[in-house]
Protein backbone atom coordinates (compact mmCIF):
# COMPACT_ATOMS: atom_id res chain seq x y z
CA UNK A 1 0.00 0.00 0.00
CA UNK A 2 2.84 2.40 0.97
CA UNK A 3 4.56 2.16 -2.35
CA UNK A 4 1.69 2.53 -4.23
CA UNK A 5 0.61 5.95 -2.27
CA UNK A 6 4.31 7.14 -2.83
CA UNK A 7 6.88 9.04 -0.83
CA UNK A 8 5.05 11.98 0.23
CA UNK A 9 2.29 9.36 1.73
CA UNK A 10 4.48 7.19 3.08
CA UNK A 11 6.17 10.18 5.13
CA UNK A 12 2.69 10.73 6.61
CA UNK A 13 2.10 7.35 7.70
CA UNK A 14 4.97 7.04 9.68
CA UNK A 15 4.35 10.94 11.42
CA UNK A 16 1.17 9.62 12.24
CA UNK A 17 2.12 6.00 13.52
CA UNK A 18 4.83 6.23 15.52
CA UNK A 19 7.83 8.54 17.45
CA UNK A 20 10.42 5.32 17.12
CA UNK A 21 11.39 3.49 14.64
CA UNK A 22 13.90 0.23 14.99
CA UNK A 23 17.08 2.27 14.84
CA UNK A 24 16.79 3.63 17.94
CA UNK A 25 17.42 2.99 21.19
CA UNK A 26 13.86 3.29 22.39
CA UNK A 27 12.25 -0.44 22.28
CA UNK A 28 9.14 -0.36 21.01
CA UNK A 29 6.24 -2.31 23.39
CA UNK A 30 3.26 -3.54 22.41
CA UNK A 31 0.44 -5.96 23.63
CA UNK A 32 2.13 -8.72 21.96
CA UNK A 33 5.85 -8.60 23.41
CA UNK A 34 5.22 -6.08 26.96
CA UNK A 35 4.81 -8.62 29.45
CA UNK A 36 7.51 -11.01 27.78
CA UNK A 37 10.10 -7.75 27.88
CA UNK A 38 8.78 -5.74 30.89
CA UNK A 39 6.81 -7.85 33.20
CA UNK A 40 9.22 -10.84 32.87
CA UNK A 41 12.51 -8.79 33.07
CA UNK A 42 15.46 -8.59 36.04
CA UNK A 43 16.05 -5.31 34.37
CA UNK A 44 14.63 -1.53 35.15
CA UNK A 45 12.34 0.00 32.58
CA UNK A 46 11.34 3.48 32.03
CA UNK A 47 8.37 3.15 29.68
CA UNK A 48 6.64 6.10 27.94
CA UNK A 49 2.93 5.78 27.03
CA UNK A 50 2.48 8.82 24.22
CA UNK A 51 -0.14 9.41 21.37
CA UNK A 52 2.07 10.30 17.97
CA UNK A 53 -0.33 13.30 17.75
CA UNK A 54 0.64 14.71 20.64
CA UNK A 55 2.48 18.28 20.85
CA UNK A 56 4.67 17.08 24.31
CA UNK A 57 4.92 13.49 23.20
CA UNK A 58 6.54 14.64 20.14
CA UNK A 59 8.73 17.39 21.89
CA UNK A 60 9.74 14.43 24.22
CA UNK A 61 11.21 12.50 21.51
CA UNK A 62 14.18 13.72 20.89
CA UNK A 63 15.22 13.42 24.84
CA UNK A 64 13.39 10.15 25.48
CA UNK A 65 16.22 8.79 22.31
CA UNK A 66 18.73 10.45 23.56
CA UNK A 67 18.20 9.13 27.33
CA UNK A 68 17.61 5.71 25.81
CA UNK A 69 21.23 5.98 24.08
CA UNK A 70 23.06 7.06 27.46
CA UNK A 71 21.48 4.25 29.51
CA UNK A 72 22.04 1.15 27.01
CA UNK A 73 23.19 -1.65 28.70
CA UNK A 74 22.42 0.13 31.92
CA UNK A 75 18.89 0.55 32.07
CA UNK A 76 15.76 -0.10 29.12
CA UNK A 77 13.96 2.61 27.78
CA UNK A 78 11.33 1.71 25.95
CA UNK A 79 7.91 3.55 24.36
CA UNK A 80 4.52 2.15 23.52
CA UNK A 81 2.02 4.19 21.20
CA UNK A 82 -0.77 3.63 23.52
CA UNK A 83 -3.16 5.52 20.97
CA UNK A 84 -3.01 2.21 19.01
CA UNK A 85 -2.55 0.07 21.97
CA UNK A 86 -5.31 1.61 23.72
CA UNK A 87 -6.02 -1.70 26.28
CA UNK A 88 -1.81 -1.38 26.99
CA UNK A 89 -2.22 2.19 28.15
CA UNK A 90 -6.01 1.23 30.47
CA UNK A 91 -4.24 -1.28 32.21
CA UNK A 92 -1.76 1.22 33.63
CA UNK A 93 -4.34 3.84 34.06
CA UNK A 94 -3.08 6.16 31.42
CA UNK A 95 -5.28 9.41 31.02
CA UNK A 96 -2.55 11.53 29.56
CA UNK A 97 0.34 11.88 27.29
CA UNK A 98 2.96 11.59 28.04
CA UNK A 99 2.90 9.37 30.87
CA UNK A 100 6.03 7.50 32.16
CA UNK A 101 6.22 4.86 34.28
CA UNK A 102 9.13 3.09 35.96
CA UNK A 103 8.71 -0.35 36.41
CA UNK A 104 11.41 -1.40 39.08
CA UNK A 105 11.73 -4.49 41.68
CA UNK A 106 7.98 -5.23 41.81
CA UNK A 107 7.05 -4.84 38.13
CA UNK A 108 2.94 -5.20 39.23
CA UNK A 109 3.56 -1.95 40.75
CA UNK A 110 4.95 0.48 38.63
CA UNK A 111 5.28 3.69 39.97
CA UNK A 112 4.81 7.56 37.99
CA UNK A 113 7.64 9.25 37.04
CA UNK A 114 7.31 12.87 38.02
CA UNK A 115 10.24 14.61 36.92
CA UNK A 116 11.71 16.67 34.17
CA UNK A 117 11.28 15.96 30.34
CA UNK A 118 14.81 16.66 29.45
CA UNK A 119 17.52 13.37 28.87
CA UNK A 120 19.83 14.76 32.14
CA UNK A 121 16.34 14.27 34.46
CA UNK A 122 15.30 11.33 32.68
CA UNK A 123 18.70 9.98 33.59
CA UNK A 124 19.22 11.05 36.41
CA UNK A 125 15.93 9.46 37.32
CA UNK A 126 17.12 6.08 35.78
CA UNK A 127 19.76 5.92 38.03
CA UNK A 128 18.08 6.72 41.18
CA UNK A 129 15.54 3.99 41.01
CA UNK A 130 18.32 1.79 40.00
CA UNK A 131 19.98 2.65 43.03
CA UNK A 132 17.05 1.81 44.81
CA UNK A 133 16.64 -1.34 43.56
CA UNK A 134 20.18 -2.88 43.97
CA UNK A 135 19.99 -1.61 47.32
CA UNK A 136 16.53 -3.48 47.92
CA UNK A 137 18.47 -6.45 46.83
CA UNK A 138 21.32 -6.09 48.83
CA UNK A 139 19.27 -5.87 51.88
CA UNK A 140 17.21 -8.56 50.87
CA UNK A 141 20.24 -10.52 50.65
CA UNK A 142 21.48 -9.72 54.17
CA UNK A 143 18.39 -11.98 55.93
CA UNK A 144 15.83 -10.94 57.98
CA UNK A 145 12.29 -9.31 56.68
CA UNK A 146 13.22 -8.65 53.12
CA UNK A 147 13.03 -11.57 51.28
CA UNK A 148 14.52 -14.53 52.29
CA UNK A 149 13.89 -17.87 51.05
CA UNK A 150 12.17 -18.63 53.89
CA UNK A 151 9.74 -15.64 53.76
CA UNK A 152 9.16 -16.54 50.06
CA UNK A 153 8.69 -20.00 50.81
CA UNK A 154 5.82 -19.08 53.14
CA UNK A 155 3.43 -17.47 50.47
CA UNK A 156 4.88 -13.82 51.50
CA UNK A 157 4.64 -11.20 48.89
CA UNK A 158 6.86 -8.37 48.04
CA UNK A 159 8.45 -7.11 51.46
CA UNK A 160 10.23 -3.97 50.05
CA UNK A 161 8.37 -1.66 51.82
CA UNK A 162 8.57 -3.04 54.93
CA UNK A 163 12.00 -1.01 56.73
CA UNK A 164 14.00 -3.56 58.77
CA UNK A 165 15.65 -1.98 61.88
CA UNK A 166 18.24 -3.21 63.71
CA UNK A 167 19.57 -2.16 67.49
CA UNK A 168 21.51 0.58 65.51
CA UNK A 169 19.22 1.91 62.91
CA UNK A 170 16.49 2.30 65.06
CA UNK A 171 16.80 5.81 67.08
CA UNK A 172 18.35 7.22 64.09
CA UNK A 173 15.79 6.24 61.84
CA UNK A 174 13.12 6.53 64.37
CA UNK A 175 12.96 8.38 66.95
CA UNK A 176 14.53 11.89 65.11
CA UNK A 177 11.69 10.93 62.59
CA UNK A 178 8.68 13.48 62.37
CA UNK A 179 7.27 10.59 60.28
CA UNK A 180 4.71 7.84 62.18
CA UNK A 181 6.23 4.53 62.28
CA UNK A 182 4.25 1.39 62.91
CA UNK A 183 7.44 -1.14 64.14
CA UNK A 184 6.32 -5.47 64.21
CA UNK A 185 8.87 -6.80 66.84
CA UNK A 186 9.14 -10.60 65.72
CA UNK A 187 11.12 -13.35 66.18
CA UNK A 188 11.62 -15.81 62.96
CA UNK A 189 10.39 -18.73 64.32
CA UNK A 190 7.06 -17.38 65.98
CA UNK A 191 4.39 -19.01 63.76
CA UNK A 192 1.83 -15.98 64.41
CA UNK A 193 4.69 -13.66 63.01
CA UNK A 194 4.65 -15.75 60.02
CA UNK A 195 0.80 -15.54 59.51
CA UNK A 196 1.39 -11.62 59.90
CA UNK A 197 4.35 -11.02 57.48
CA UNK A 198 2.34 -10.96 54.13
CA UNK A 199 -0.47 -8.98 55.32
CA UNK A 200 2.08 -6.86 56.84
CA UNK A 201 4.28 -6.42 54.13
CA UNK A 202 0.91 -5.25 51.71
CA UNK A 203 -0.39 -2.90 54.05
CA UNK A 204 3.28 -1.58 53.86
CA UNK A 205 3.14 -0.98 50.30
CA UNK A 206 -0.75 0.67 50.32
CA UNK A 207 0.24 2.88 53.31
CA UNK A 208 3.80 4.46 51.81
CA UNK A 209 1.94 5.19 48.78
CA UNK A 210 -1.82 6.48 50.46
CA UNK A 211 0.69 8.78 53.10
CA UNK A 212 3.05 9.64 50.17
CA UNK A 213 5.84 7.39 52.92
CA UNK A 214 4.22 9.58 55.52
CA UNK A 215 3.52 6.66 57.76
CA UNK A 216 6.36 3.98 57.80
CA UNK A 217 5.76 0.01 58.70
CA UNK A 218 8.83 -1.23 59.75
CA UNK A 219 10.16 -5.09 61.34
CA UNK A 220 12.38 -5.64 64.04
CA UNK A 221 13.80 -9.03 64.59
CA UNK A 222 13.66 -9.28 68.45
CA UNK A 223 15.81 -11.99 68.81
CA UNK A 224 18.87 -10.48 67.24
CA UNK A 225 18.18 -6.76 68.67
CA UNK A 226 17.85 -7.71 72.32
CA UNK A 227 18.37 -3.74 73.49
CA UNK A 228 15.47 -2.78 71.94
CA UNK A 229 13.62 -5.54 72.76
CA UNK A 230 14.65 -4.96 76.46
CA UNK A 231 14.06 -1.00 76.36
CA UNK A 232 10.47 -1.38 75.32
CA UNK A 233 9.45 -4.69 76.98
CA UNK A 234 8.98 -6.67 74.50
CA UNK A 235 7.85 -10.54 75.85
CA UNK A 236 5.51 -12.18 73.25
CA UNK A 237 5.44 -12.07 69.47
CA UNK A 238 4.56 -10.18 67.09
CA UNK A 239 4.45 -7.10 69.47
CA UNK A 240 3.35 -4.02 67.59
CA UNK A 241 3.97 -0.58 68.73
CA UNK A 242 3.28 2.88 67.42
CA UNK A 243 6.24 6.14 67.47
CA UNK A 244 5.34 9.69 66.93
CA UNK A 245 7.39 12.50 67.46
CA UNK A 246 6.97 13.68 71.39
CA UNK A 247 5.12 10.93 72.37
CA UNK A 248 6.09 7.89 74.10
CA UNK A 249 5.30 4.73 72.02
CA UNK A 250 1.67 3.17 72.10
CA UNK A 251 0.82 -0.85 71.68
CA UNK A 252 -1.45 -1.26 68.77
CA UNK A 253 -3.94 -4.05 69.45
CA UNK A 254 -6.32 -3.98 66.40
CA UNK A 255 -6.98 -6.61 63.64
CA UNK A 256 -3.98 -8.24 61.78
CA UNK A 257 -5.40 -8.19 58.03
CA UNK A 258 -4.19 -6.12 55.77
CA UNK A 259 -6.99 -4.13 55.83
CA UNK A 260 -7.16 -3.55 59.39
CA UNK A 261 -3.74 -2.48 59.53
CA UNK A 262 -4.14 0.07 56.85
CA UNK A 263 -7.16 1.11 58.04
CA UNK A 264 -5.08 2.02 61.30
CA UNK A 265 -2.36 3.66 59.22
CA UNK A 266 -4.44 5.96 57.51
CA UNK A 267 -6.04 7.53 60.76
CA UNK A 268 -2.64 8.08 62.28
CA UNK A 269 -1.86 9.65 58.79
CA UNK A 270 -4.76 11.82 59.20
CA UNK A 271 -4.26 12.83 62.65
CA UNK A 272 -0.97 14.00 61.87
CA UNK A 273 -1.53 15.08 58.62
CA UNK A 274 -1.90 19.06 58.12
CA UNK A 275 -4.97 19.89 56.20
CA UNK A 276 -4.06 19.74 51.83
CA UNK A 277 -3.11 22.90 49.80
CA UNK A 278 -6.08 25.04 48.35
CA UNK A 279 -4.12 25.98 44.61
CA UNK A 280 -5.24 28.26 41.93
CA UNK A 281 -5.51 26.74 38.75
CA UNK A 282 -2.55 28.63 37.28
CA UNK A 283 -1.95 25.84 34.43
CA UNK A 284 -2.44 22.65 32.90
CA UNK A 285 0.33 20.97 35.34
CA UNK A 286 -1.36 21.95 38.45
CA UNK A 287 -5.27 20.62 37.40
CA UNK A 288 -3.15 17.53 35.83
CA UNK A 289 -1.14 16.41 38.83
CA UNK A 290 -3.69 16.79 41.93
CA UNK A 291 -6.52 15.48 40.02
CA UNK A 292 -4.38 12.82 38.99
CA UNK A 293 -3.14 12.47 42.48
CA UNK A 294 -6.31 12.38 44.15
CA UNK A 295 -9.20 10.26 44.51
CA UNK A 296 -11.65 13.53 43.92
CA UNK A 297 -10.38 16.97 43.50
CA UNK A 298 -12.60 19.32 44.14
CA UNK A 299 -12.72 22.74 42.27
CA UNK A 300 -14.25 26.12 43.01
CA UNK A 301 -14.98 28.97 40.52
CA UNK A 302 -14.91 31.89 42.65
CA UNK A 303 -16.44 35.51 41.54
CA UNK A 304 -14.49 37.85 39.65
CA UNK A 305 -12.18 39.86 41.66
CA UNK A 306 -13.77 42.87 40.90
CA UNK A 307 -17.14 41.47 42.21
CA UNK A 308 -16.29 40.55 45.48
CA UNK A 309 -12.29 42.17 46.14
CA UNK A 310 -9.64 40.68 47.95
CA UNK A 311 -11.96 40.51 51.71
CA UNK A 312 -14.54 38.81 49.82
CA UNK A 313 -12.42 36.11 47.77
CA UNK A 314 -10.62 35.48 50.79
CA UNK A 315 -13.64 34.66 52.91
CA UNK A 316 -14.47 31.82 49.91
CA UNK A 317 -11.10 30.40 50.32
CA UNK A 318 -11.06 30.32 54.38
CA UNK A 319 -14.43 28.62 53.83
CA UNK A 320 -12.67 26.26 51.51
CA UNK A 321 -9.45 25.57 53.59
CA UNK A 322 -11.84 24.97 56.68
CA UNK A 323 -13.89 22.21 54.51
CA UNK A 324 -10.40 20.94 53.33
CA UNK A 325 -9.56 21.02 56.87
CA UNK A 326 -12.55 19.27 58.08
CA UNK A 327 -12.38 16.42 55.09
CA UNK A 328 -8.81 15.83 55.27
CA UNK A 329 -8.49 11.89 56.13
CA UNK A 330 -10.11 11.97 52.77
CA UNK A 331 -7.06 13.52 50.88
CA UNK A 332 -8.82 14.68 48.04
CA UNK A 333 -7.38 17.51 45.87
CA UNK A 334 -8.48 21.65 46.74
CA UNK A 335 -8.40 23.71 43.66
CA UNK A 336 -10.23 27.16 42.58
CA UNK A 337 -9.89 29.37 39.49
CA UNK A 338 -11.61 32.64 38.91
CA UNK A 339 -14.98 32.92 37.31
CA UNK A 340 -14.35 33.77 33.22
CA UNK A 341 -10.19 32.11 33.40
CA UNK A 342 -10.68 28.82 32.65
CA UNK A 343 -14.22 29.12 30.89
CA UNK A 344 -13.85 25.84 28.90
CA UNK A 345 -13.13 24.05 32.24
CA UNK A 346 -15.95 26.03 33.42
CA UNK A 347 -17.94 24.11 30.41
CA UNK A 348 -16.82 21.00 30.85
CA UNK A 349 -18.60 20.87 34.52
CA UNK A 350 -21.30 22.34 33.55
CA UNK A 351 -20.90 24.97 35.90
CA UNK A 352 -22.03 28.60 35.73
CA UNK A 353 -25.53 28.10 35.33
CA UNK A 354 -25.88 28.47 39.48
CA UNK A 355 -23.97 31.21 38.94
CA UNK A 356 -20.53 31.99 41.42
CA UNK A 357 -19.23 31.04 43.35
CA UNK A 358 -19.69 27.30 41.99
CA UNK A 359 -18.26 24.01 42.79
CA UNK A 360 -17.57 20.39 41.75
CA UNK A 361 -15.85 17.31 42.43
CA UNK A 362 -14.58 15.51 39.60
CA UNK A 363 -13.06 12.33 39.98
CA UNK A 364 -10.10 12.20 36.98
CA UNK A 365 -9.82 8.41 36.85
CA UNK A 366 -14.10 8.13 35.86
CA UNK A 367 -14.12 11.23 34.21
CA UNK A 368 -17.10 12.45 35.84
CA UNK A 369 -17.92 15.08 38.35
CA UNK A 370 -20.72 16.51 40.62
CA UNK A 371 -22.01 19.80 41.03
CA UNK A 372 -23.01 21.52 44.21
CA UNK A 373 -26.58 22.45 44.52
CA UNK A 374 -26.88 24.03 47.82
CA UNK A 375 -25.01 27.02 49.19
CA UNK A 376 -21.53 28.17 49.10
CA UNK A 377 -21.34 27.98 52.60
CA UNK A 378 -19.73 25.38 55.42
CA UNK A 379 -23.26 23.91 55.96
CA UNK A 380 -23.53 23.82 52.55
CA UNK A 381 -20.52 22.31 51.08
CA UNK A 382 -20.20 20.04 54.19
CA UNK A 383 -23.69 18.51 52.82
CA UNK A 384 -22.41 18.47 49.67
CA UNK A 385 -19.46 16.58 50.56
CA UNK A 386 -20.59 14.19 52.77
CA UNK A 387 -22.99 12.66 50.56
CA UNK A 388 -19.93 12.48 48.20
CA UNK A 389 -17.94 10.59 50.86
CA UNK A 390 -20.96 7.96 51.38
CA UNK A 391 -21.49 7.08 47.95
CA UNK A 392 -24.58 9.40 47.23
CA UNK A 393 -25.32 12.32 44.85
CA UNK A 394 -25.60 12.33 41.47
CA UNK A 395 -22.95 12.70 38.87
CA UNK A 396 -22.36 13.28 35.03
CA UNK A 397 -19.62 13.04 32.83
CA UNK A 398 -16.99 15.55 32.00
CA UNK A 399 -18.05 17.39 29.15
CA UNK A 400 -15.72 15.83 25.82
CA UNK A 401 -14.97 13.05 28.22
CA UNK A 402 -11.48 14.91 29.22
CA UNK A 403 -10.21 17.56 30.88
CA UNK A 404 -9.85 20.36 28.08
CA UNK A 405 -7.30 22.83 27.53
CA UNK A 406 -6.38 24.99 30.27
CA UNK A 407 -4.99 28.10 29.98
CA UNK A 408 -1.39 29.69 31.83
CA UNK A 409 -2.75 32.76 33.99
CA UNK A 410 -0.78 34.94 36.44
CA UNK A 411 -1.31 33.81 39.87
CA UNK A 412 -3.68 36.01 41.90
CA UNK A 413 -1.29 38.84 43.42
CA UNK A 414 -3.87 38.66 46.66
CA UNK A 415 -4.61 42.57 46.20
CA UNK A 416 -8.43 44.28 45.11
CA UNK A 417 -8.78 44.21 41.07
CA UNK A 418 -8.34 46.91 39.12
CA UNK A 419 -9.96 48.32 36.17
CA UNK A 420 -8.07 48.42 33.13
CA UNK A 421 -6.86 51.85 32.31
CA UNK A 422 -8.40 53.50 29.06
CA UNK A 423 -6.06 55.78 27.24
CA UNK A 424 -7.97 59.42 26.15
CA UNK A 425 -7.20 59.87 22.92
CA UNK A 426 -7.61 63.85 21.72
CA UNK A 427 -9.31 64.43 18.67
CA UNK A 428 -9.29 67.62 18.38
CA UNK A 429 -6.47 68.58 16.34
CA UNK A 430 -7.14 65.92 13.74
CA UNK A 431 -8.30 67.08 10.07
CA UNK A 432 -10.40 64.28 8.77
CA UNK A 433 -10.48 66.37 5.78
CA UNK A 434 -7.07 65.87 5.44
CA UNK A 435 -6.47 62.00 5.73
CA UNK A 436 -5.67 59.96 2.24
CA UNK A 437 -9.37 58.56 1.43
CA UNK A 438 -7.28 55.60 -0.15
CA UNK A 439 -6.59 55.01 3.35
CA UNK A 440 -9.40 54.54 5.03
Amino acid sequence: LLFVLGTVSCTLFLAVNGLYSASDDVIELTPTNFNKEVIQSESLWLVEFYAPWCGHCQRLTPEWKKAATALKGVVKVGAVDADKHQSLGGQYGVRGFPTIKIFGANKNKAEDYQGGRTSDAIVDAALSALRSLVKDRLSGRSGGYSSGKQSRESGGGDKKDVIELTDDSFDKNVLNSDDVWMVEFYAPWCGHCKNLEPEWAAAATEVKEQTKGKVKLAAVDATVNQVLASRYGIRGFPTIKIFQKGEDPVDYDGGRTRSDIIARALDLFSDNAPPPELLEIISEDVLKSTCDAHQLCIISVLPHILDTGASGRNSYLDVMLKMAEKYKKKMWGWLWTEAGAQSDLESSLGIGGFGYPAMAAVNARKMKFALLKGSFSEQGINEFLRELSVGRGSTAPVGGGAFPKIHSVEPWDGKDGELPVEDDIDLSDVDLDDWDKDEL
